[in-house]
């Protein structure tokens, strides 16, 4: 589905140089929802740039179901974003002046038509994340939650290929954070959805199938969550094993 091979990445500031991304590989399977975790300027954020095609990169291949993405103009990465991703920013990025049903359907505005099959999806989209309620009302009106799990319902208008989110539960809290969790987690049950989350959160990326550790610009670990006994206790053991394994890396790079 989404293919990361021998990603490079610098940026340039007067007379220095600074490697963000270093021969970065990894890929996202269809239905998979998978997280990034690691430090500030470890490199995270710049990958999810790279991904969705608005930060340039030096060298490397990305593809997206197929297609090679790194070669096109700007106006086929346009349509890339507009109908093959799905995006969730941590600040929900919703527009004031649209309900919340108006703003589900942005996407499909943007593209230039909002046809019937896109209105019956939105409100599909509405019940499945438990908004339907409240889909007239305007941002202004609904809690955060319900504001994030709109933006997540937004990012599914047009069936993207991969959802992309940038620390979706970074400004929430618990119970809100949990909220936004479950609304992936029922996109990906749901409607087969591939979720990439780039996230501090080790709560939230307990959840995931998949976390990937970053450090300096590289992969440092892949960890996988194994499901053998309950729901709860394998999720409880599984940010463990992040927290330990983020406590070894930060170790190595002492030692």
């Amino acid at each position: 589905m989404l293919y990361v091979k021998n990603l490079y990445k610098t940026y340039r500031a007067l007379h220095t140089q600074y490697e963000v991304l270093k021969d970065v590989n990894l890929c996202i399977a269809q239905g998979e929802f998978v997280a990034v975790m690691g430090p500030s300027g470890s490199g995270k954020t710049t990958l999810l740039n790279c991904i969705s095609c608005y930060v340039p990169f030096e060298k490397g291949q990305i593809s997206l179901g197929g297609q090679e993405i790194s070669d096109l103009t700007q106006d086929e990465l346009a349509q890339v974003r507009n109908k093959k991703l799905g995006f969730v920013f941590q600040d929900f990025m919703l527009l004031d002046g649209l309900t919340v049903r108006e703003n589900i359907l942005l996407p499909a505005i943007i593209g230039g038509v909002v046809s019937s099959k896109a209105e019956e999806r939105a409100d599909r989209l509405c019940t499945v994340f438990g908004i339907h309620d409240i889909k007239n009302k305007y941002p202004a009106e609904i809690s955060g939650g319900e504001k994030q799990r709109t933006a997540v319902a937004r990012a599914l208008i047009n069936e993207p290929l991969v959802i992309l989110a940038d620390e979706p539960t970074g400004n929430l809290d618990s119970k809100s954070s949990r909220t936004v969790i479950d609304s992936f987690l029922s996109a990906k049950q749901n409607l087969g959805a591939t979720i990439f989350m780039v996230t501090h959160d080790s709560f939230a990326a307990s959840f995931c199938d998949r976390v990937i550790i970053m450090k300096d610009g590289t992969v440092g670990r892949s960890l996988k969550h194994t499901r053998i006994r309950n729901e709860n206790h394998d999720r409880i053991a599984f940010q463990d094993q992040l927290l330990e394994a983020i406590r070894e890396l930060n170790e190595r790079e002492e030692d």
